[in-house]
């Protein structure tokens, strides 16, 4: 796990206290903020108490968890964050989850590198405060990219706290730590607060085709049909038709600015833009909900350099004119339908965020866009017959299916790359997968490109130039480099464990023999580190050596045996 409390037992006395061992495979920690008239947000509590967190991570999550005062959230206020993580609670304690999380999808692995916040923001008037109003926020920080699954157990948990205080997060986390590994694939029944959400992880053999809406008469909200997905077309709805083209902007990493009335808006809106290349994994930073106290403002919003493929989500009308010179601003008022798909009546009066929504950019698109796809789902009639978890369905299928046409070509040039298996021996070089060209890659598309089965019409070959200049290809290609070759180790390590070592070392010399030795034991120590050997293996390959090791001379396995 990746929080551990320090024992806090001294040798006099044996005190019985939790691990949170199953809370932490979930939750770094919780936190409450509340507003301080001298120092200004300020953290007042947090759960586990020795989980620690610097001073800066402090700083950023106080500033994160409260909107900006031009808000004007009134009532409670459901949002999430991502920031960057610096102290000992970072990279120190998180487990790896590719091996925790066997066949977990790249994009749903835990973030090494940043934190994600779950803010719970009440703000209520209140005639004994000096200020007016009573403001304070409970915050839950976690390194997995649930965002339905935590905004949902926010909800659950937060309003207990305000009715009962500090022993409601108390007993959350007492109820957290008996929950299940968050393993894919299977469903996992998480018990919280007298209450059960019932969630599945998506796995990678998961098929697009599986991607659906929720069953008609699924009970209650209680059963999350996925633990990360956004309502995408009840938040995109104002700019669907610019939908193919955000696709390729998020695709090929480029600086994105979503211009918003309030965090929720821009929170959710950024994660459906990450979430709309799934499952590729988004490999550049984004920040759900920015503001000017973030530690990393003056580098996102300089003007002396151009800006950083980053995408971020900002309410504070300041952006407007501190984000100018950023290269596509997604700007989005109020949204047609609330949380639940109602229709949302129109309001009076509107901010200068609430107008014109809209995208706004030079950037031409390289591919066109799906006619038919628009015209249902933004069609006034089809919308009116059609529930907007059909809507939402539709768009994140068709999303998915584009995703995964773009990609085939190159799944299909990287296997082409692995040696043949008959190439593996255990008297040869490990080997490993071929270099990546660029080049050599684009011949292919012309004659195998997804151009000649997707309906969607333009210059691929121009796109896939963009993309591989990005850092969503740059993290994709480690991925599928280290999959290949790690399965080249493991047909490797089968090979010396079916392999007659004794037949092998008849015409050997000792300096050979030796020298394969060392090869084995060094294959040993990187296999065992990175939890890709069984334990059959490990005693196969055990036995293979003391075989080679007895039949060397005394001296030479006294020396090979210390």
């Amino acid at each position: 796990p990746y929080y551990c409390p320090q024992e806090m037992a001294d040798d006099d006395e044996v005190h019985h206290f939790p691990r949170f061992e199953g809370f932490s495979r979930w939750v770094c920690c919780m936190c409450v903020v509340k507003f301080d008239l001298e120092l200004g947000q300020a953290m007042e509590y947090i759960f586990p108490e020795d989980f620690t967190l610097s001073d800066a991570e402090k700083a950023n999550i106080c500033y994160l968890s409260f909107p900006d005062s031009n808000s004007g959230c009134l009532g409670d206020t459901q949002f999430f964050f991502r920031v960057r993580c610096s102290g000992t609670g970072c990279g120190g304690s998180l487990p790896d989850y590719t091996f925790v999380q066997p066949g977990v999808q790249q994009s749903l692995l835990a973030d090494g590198a940043h934190y994600y916040g779950f803010s719970y923001f009440r703000q209520v008037k209140d005639k004994d405060s000096k200020r007016g109003y009573f403001q304070k926020s409970v915050v839950l920080i976690t390194k997995l990219p649930y965002t339905k699954l935590f905004s949902h157990l926010m909800g659950v948990i937060a309003p207990e706290y305000f009715d009962n205080g500090a022993v409601s997060l108390e007993s959350a986390g007492h109820d957290i730590d008996r929950w299940p590994a968050p393993l894919p694939g299977k469903p996992l029944s998480l018990p919280i607060m007298g209450t059960v959400i019932e969630a599945r992880i998506p796995s990678k053999q998961d098929k697009p085709a599986s991607v659906a809406a929720s069953p008609p008469g699924a009970p209650g909200p209680l059963v999350l049909p996925s633990v990360h997905e956004i309502d995408m077309y009840r938040l995109l709805y104002p700019v669907v038709k610019y939908i193919h083209l955000l696709w390729e902007l998020v695709l090929t990493n480029e600086p994105i600015a979503v211009v918003a009335s309030s965090p929720t808006i821009c929170s959710e809106v950024v994660q459906a833009l990450v979430n709309c290349i799934m499952p590729l994994q988004y490999c550049s930073d984004f920040r759900p909900f920015f503001t000017i106290h973030d530690s990393e403002f003056k580098a996102y919003t300089t003007k002396t350099q151009a800006p950083p493929p980053v995408i971020l989500g900002v309410t504070n009308p300041f952006f407007i004119k501190a984000l100018q010179h950023w290269p596509h601003i997604l700007r989005l008022g109020q949204m047609a339908y609330d949380s639940k798909g109602q229709k949302m009546s129109k309001s009076g009066g509107t901010s200068s965020l609430d107008s014109k929504p809209g995208l706004f950019t030079l950037y031409k698109p390289l591919l066109g866009q799906d006619k038919l796809l628009l015209q249902a789902l933004s069609s006034k009639e089809t919308g009116k017959r059609r529930p907007l978890d059909a809507q939402n369905a539709i768009l994140r299928r068709h999303l998915l299916e584009l995703t995964h046409t773009f990609m085939i070509p190159l799944e299909r040039y990287v296997a082409s790359l692995m040696p043949l298996q008959r190439h593996v021996s255990p008297w040869r070089a490990l080997p490993v997968l071929k270099p990546f060209d660029a080049d050599s890659f684009l011949k292919t598309v012309a004659h195998s490109g997804p151009q000649l089965t997707s309906g969607l019409k333009g210059d691929w070959v121009g796109l896939y130039r963009r993309f591989m200049k990005s850092a969503n290809f740059y993290g994709w290609l480690r991925s599928r480099q280290a999959e290949a070759n790690g399965k080249l180790r493991t047909l490797y390590v089968e090979s010396i464990c079916k392999a007659d070592v004794l037949f092998w070392m008849r015409d050997k010399t000792e300096v050979e023999i030796v020298d394969f030795l060392i090869k084995m034991k060094l294959l040993m120590q990187s296999a065992t580190s990175e939890h890709s050997l069984s334990t059959k293996q490990h005693q196969q390959l055990v036995s293979q050596m003391e075989t080679m090791v007895q039949r060397l001379p005394e001296d030479l396995r006294t020396l090979l045996t210390r």
